[in-house]
């Protein structure tokens, strides 16, 4: 089986699906900032008070091992779409599907957070979307809207896996 890759902005609820949509189909999940840590013995916050390159750099060889997991559910950071070497590497055994929430309902969920890119300025948010919604959008197969109830959402997830696996 392929991987499932979603993509999409920070605090769209890549890794609350991907948790869900792994436990409904009994495959294994992997957050992909999670496994940055592990492997890279450093925070992603170390990596960008170093350079975003750094981190970068760390996330593309997160994700070239986690390219090689068969039948896994792929949370990858929100910014992974900037590197085209990133997409190319998960499209070769992956669905990319993105998960597609409005910054203004984005803002609501991000509330206390500390993500690197948004710990300055909340609103900064719109600017991200504006910058990366068209490299979402190109790379997907499918795109989520997740503007309504998490259950539309699932749902949405689910029919549109159960459509790609009939292909």
């Amino acid at each position: 089986m392929k991987d499932i890759v979603l993509i999409g902005m920070p605090a769209c609820g890549k890794t609350m699906f991907g948790k869900m949509l792994a436990s409904s189909l009994g495959c294994k999940f992997y957050d992909a900032d999670l496994v940055l840590e592990s492997r890279e013995k450093r925070t992603i916050k170390s990596f960008f008070a170093e350079s975003e390159a750094a981190f970068r750099a760390a996330e593309t060889r997160t994700l070239k091992y986690l390219a090689d997991k068969d039948g896994a559910v792929i949370a990858t950071g929100g910014g992974a779409v900037l590197v085209e070497e990133n997409m190319k590497i998960l499209s070769e055994n992956g669905y990319i599907i993105f998960i597609d929430r409005k910054p203004e309902n984005l803002l609501k969920n991000i509330q206390g957070d500390d993500r690197p890119l948004l710990a300055e300025n909340k609103q900064r948010i719109y600017d991200l979307y504006a910058q990366r919604i068209d490299l979402y959008r190109k790379y997907a197969d499918v795109i989520i809207d997740n503007n309504g109830s998490m259950d539309e959402t699932f749902d949405q997830l689910v029919r549109q896996w159960d459509l790609i696996r009939a292909d």
